[in-house]
């Protein structure tokens, strides 16, 4: 027998539910963007000029935002007035069997009312190069750099107390983002509902990574199939692997690797096909709902 009592409980019940639904849909989403480069910081390329106007573009449109860069050695500190977060700073992270400590770092963009977090490291980064030497030989230890920055990121939004509704990625450099998302914090309670998106850009590295890539980040939660692709540790394998722990694919530049393309397309990844540069912020918002 249905009670006055318990029709009245109902009702509030479901007004609660439509109070919390009505409030988080009132909230800004948060957005996480990683890139290997941003200009002013370094020279302009198409994934340098996306990776500085897309979050600033964004934020106009009511997200939050944060974004994250490594300070590579080129980064002239005085001129674009970084500093030191010491609050963030000061931890040290295992990669291949030794310390290296990870420093935080932060400069504002006036302008755009927005700051960028720079992940450093005296080991990895204080190099006058960025990916290659001054010979155009890629860094042997460009693999080692790859799997520091992503973890140095995601550590440092943590510190932050920060969960991000989605992380868009930019350049081969944050590919292991997305494997560290679905198989590594993926219990994080700041990560357990991030989407990630991955972009892809003209920005092969023709020389394999290091042979023992595949070992180096088995992070617990991880397991060897689960990187079975970086056993031939390729820039097309280690693209089609970020691809596979992806939500969602977007096409940053109109010539991408053929091979990874078509992969791409042969998946049933949310996709976003190249955008010019006057419509490629409405898009991407557009496509973030998408993958929401």
């Amino acid at each position: 027998m249905i009670t006055t009592e318990l029709i009245i409980t109902d009702i509030f019940i479901t007004f609660a539910h439509c109070i919390n639904r009505a409030y988080r849909s009132m909230e800004k989403k948060k957005i996480l963007y990683i890139s290997q480069e941003i200009t002013p910081y370094l020279p302009e390329t198409e994934m340098s000029e996306i990776a500085r106007y897309l979050p600033q573009g964004i934020q106009e449109k009511g997200r939050e935002i944060r974004t994250f860069m490594p300070r590579y050695g080129s980064v002239n500190e005085r001129r674009n007035q970084l500093h030191e977060v010491i609050r963030l700073s000061g931890m040290n992270m295992v990669i291949d069997d030794t310390d290296h400590p990870l420093i935080i770092k932060v400069a504002s963009i006036q302008a755009a009312r927005m700051q960028v977090y720079f992940i450093d490291n005296e080991d990895y980064f204080h190099r006058k190069h960025v990916i290659t030497n001054s010979k155009g030989e890629e860094f042997e230890d460009n693999d080692e750099r790859a799997l520091f920055f992503a973890r140095g990121v995601l550590e440092t939004v943590i510190k932050l107390r920060w969960a991000p509704d989605l992380i868009h990625c930019h350049g081969w450099m944050t590919a292991l983002v997305p494997l560290f998302i679905k198989k590594y914090y993926y219990n994080d309670p700041l990560f357990e509902q991030s989407k990630v998106v991955y972009s892809l850009y003209n920005d092969d590295f023709k020389k394999p990574l290091n042979k023992d890539f595949n070992k180096k980040v088995l992070l617990e939660g991880i397991k060897p199939d689960d990187v079975s692709k970086l056993k031939t540790p390729t820039y097309e394998n280690l693209s089609k692997m970020a691809v596979d722990y992806s939500d969602a694919v977007i096409k940053g530049t109109e010539n991408i690797n053929s091979e990874v393309e078509k992969y791409v397309k042969s998946s049933e990844k949310l996709f976003l096909d190249y955008q010019p540069k006057e419509t490629y912020i409405d898009a991407y918002n557009d496509f973030y709902e998408k993958v929401w």
